[in-house]
């Protein structure tokens, strides 16, 4: 009777799955309805946001803000960057962020609004009607996803067009950033010491995908934020998607998860100062380093000094 009854439960959650539509990542093809794999994958789709302990002003008695760069170069940072494509039980970092922000709609996304580096969430890309379907609202959104890229006109032959002075035509398409683009995020977060549980934590604010910055031929001029996303609200999409595992595939754990254990490779490239200003304004190459170097260790010994302010 028992395994009756488990038999039924489990044929009823994979009938409700294709039913209502797949939920990320369970292991079911959307297109064939095959379960890819031995068992229905409803941990972690349907995890739910573990909240953050209960903060008061008065028990916070010591704070620092930095901003942090984690390079999809580093070995340790390859499951925010991997798979290119996504696959039936993965994806990567920045689809889970246009799945969220495109097609879920539960992301808002935060516009520079030509501000370099504008991190205070003041320009949130959002309907001014309240309608999720405006069209200039859409187009909005959808341009910050995307790259405006230079292309040659092309006639119906797929023949190169030429205006009246034999000149060649082009046209400014907007090409879609795909998983590759993305060479490195950011993170805006803050740490802090909780007197009343005797701790040093950190919270992470904000979170930006950042490109190569190109000019009409494609040449890299630098890097550029596309825009900012806030943390808080970024952990109920990111919960619910596999991040790779490398000991054991039916161990795996959330995006959210990644973040909150610290399981990434990064540096320090700003904290609060008078001028507001990045490390790489005042210091360069190894200096950088050294610099980003010293503010870590800094923060690492006031946790054992606090009790000497």
């Amino acid at each position: 009777m028992g395994k009756l009854a488990y038999g039924i439960m489990g044929h009823l959650i994979l009938m409700t799955t294709l039913v209502h539509g797949q939920l990320p990542h369970t292991g079911i093809s959307t297109e064939s309805g095959v379960l890819d794999g031995i068992y229905v994958q409803e941990h972690i789709p349907t995890k739910r946001v573990i909240p953050y302990s209960q903060l008061r002003e008065a028990d916070v008695i010591w704070s620092k803000r930095i901003w942090r760069t984690i390079d999809l170069k580093e070995k340790l940072n390859h499951p925010l960057y991997y798979p290119e494509e996504p696959v039936s039980d993965r994806m990567s970092l920045w689809d889970v962020i246009k799945y969220g922000a495109l097609e879920e709609g539960s992301l808002t996304v935060y516009d520079l609004n030509g501000v370099d580096l504008d991190d205070q969430f003041r320009f949130p890309v959002k309907p001014t009607n309240g309608n999720l379907t405006d069209p200039t609202y859409l187009k909005k959104l959808k341009s910050m996803f995307s790259n405006e890229v230079v292309v040659q006109k092309l006639d119906e032959n797929d023949e190169p067009m030429f205006d009246e002075d034999g000149n060649e035509l082009y046209d400014t398409v907007m090409e879609e950033y795909v998983s590759t683009d993305i060479i490195r995020y950011e993170l805006k977060e803050d740490w802090f010491f909780d007197k009343q549980k005797s701790v040093k934590d950190v919270r992470i604010i904000g979170i930006s995908p950042v490109v190569y910055a190109t000019n009409e031929n494609g040449d890299i001029l630098g890097t550029k934020n596309l825009f900012w996303l806030y943390f808080p609200e970024c952990r109920y999409v990111f919960q619910n998607f596999f991040v790779y595992n490398r000991q054991n595939d039916a161990r795996r754990i959330s995006f959210d998860d990644l973040f909150w254990k610290r399981m990434f490779a990064s540096y320090i490239h700003k904290e609060t100062n008078v001028f507001d200003r990045t490390i790489d304004t005042y210091e360069d190459g190894v200096k950088a380093l050294l610099e980003s170097e010293r503010i870590k260790k800094e923060m690492f010994q006031i946790e054992h000094d606090l009790w000497h302010l």
